[in-house]
């Protein structure tokens, strides 16, 4: 059954995930994946990662198979998921590319066990540091490289790691130059280099290529799948209402000029700022989604308007407060002091 004609099918988001045939050959990620193949033959090792569709992008520990987003496989798919409110990690080729090089970092430590080498241990922190999802990032630390959004790099040792090899594996990138004053972020890419070019004359110490939900076992459906997606805290300040007043009463149109719906515009800006806020702050973009809906609906309560020839600056404005509070979700643990 041709790919179209399976989207058009009735009720096609209820049927089992595993009956959706879907798999990498034939789909916008094949061209995609070719070409990092092509980047890992360059590399000359002796191990080659098994790649696989799955619910999240990841490698099980210990493993050498790199899981990729089933969602990324057609684009009906990443509509769905786009609809849930849900960001898209991996948007577009160069973005796809991006987290399969994170992937492979892990492969290659795991491949060789490089966390067992003394000079991995300092460089990185030992593996066996506690993995805390909720982690609390310091936005341009010089002690870590820039690749993934949300500072990934500081999340733990491992995700240091990956983050490190996917710079220095970056095509024509000139990592020495970018990070020259960042002694610390530098030497962890430098032991890149040196252990990549070790490597190569090596046997992989682990070639296990376990899969962790593999599409093609997935016996729920898409819609059982999104609607038991847990659901971020609910819970935020009434101090909110006053800055949202103090923004848009500045932008509210002159008396007698009718305005334009504050709400409408917070609601057309969600998925940009789960993105981008999520990017240089470290606070989680289903955060985000969640903050900028109450937003929009106290919007409404409060019957704000704005303007319509002032939208870019309303736009500036919820931008700025949006990072702002994001910044301190993540440095104190609430939005407000």
């Amino acid at each position: 059954m041709a790919s179209d004609d399976r989207f058009r099918e009735h009720n096609w988001s209820n049927r089992p995930i595993r009956d959706l045939g879907l798999k990498i050959e034939g789909t916008p990620l094949e061209p995609v994946v070719a070409e990092f193949q092509r980047e890992v033959e360059v590399l000359g090792l002796k191990v080659r990662p098994r790649l696989y569709l799955s619910t999240e992008w990841g490698v099980v520990t210990g493993t050498i198979a790199i899981a990729i987003p089933f969602y990324l496989a057609e684009d009906p798919l990443k509509d769905l998921h786009a609809k849930q409110g849900l960001m898209l990690e991996g948007n577009g080729k160069q973005d796809v590319l991006r987290y399969l090089r994170h992937e492979l970092g892990h492969v290659i430590n795991y491949a060789f066990k490089l966390y067992d080498d003394g000079e991995w241990v300092r460089l990185f922190g030992p593996i066996t540091q506690p993995y805390l999802e909720d982690y609390r990032p310091s936005p341009f630390s010089r002690r870590y490289v820039r690749h993934l959004p949300g500072w990934y790099a500081q999340k733990h040792p491992d995700e240091d790691w990956a983050e490190s090899f996917a710079v220095w594996m970056l095509p024509g990138h000139d990592w020495r130059d970018e990070y020259s004053d960042q002694p610390q972020a530098l030497a962890k890419l430098e032991y890149c280099e040196r252990v990549m070019g070790e490597l190569r004359t090596r046997e992989p110490l682990v070639v296990e290529a376990t899969t962790e939900e593999d599409v093609g076992e997935l016996g729920y459906s898409l819609e059982e799948y999104y609607g038991h997606m847990a659901q971020p805290e609910s819970e935020f300040p009434h101090g909110l209402d006053g800055a949202l007043r103090s923004i848009f009463e500045e932008l509210a149109p002159e008396a007698g000029r009718e305005g334009q719906s504050a709400s409408k515009l917070v609601r057309s800006l969600e998925r940009e700022l789960m993105a981008y806020v999520y990017r240089w702050t470290g606070h989680f973009p289903e955060r985000t989604r969640a903050l900028v809906r109450h937003l929009a609906q106290r919007s409404d309560d409060l019957g704000l308007v704005l303007d319509p020839a002032r939208e870019r600056e309303a736009t500036l404005a919820l931008t700025t407060f949006v990072a702002a509070l994001g910044m301190n979700h993540v440095h104190q643990g609430s939005y407000l002091p």
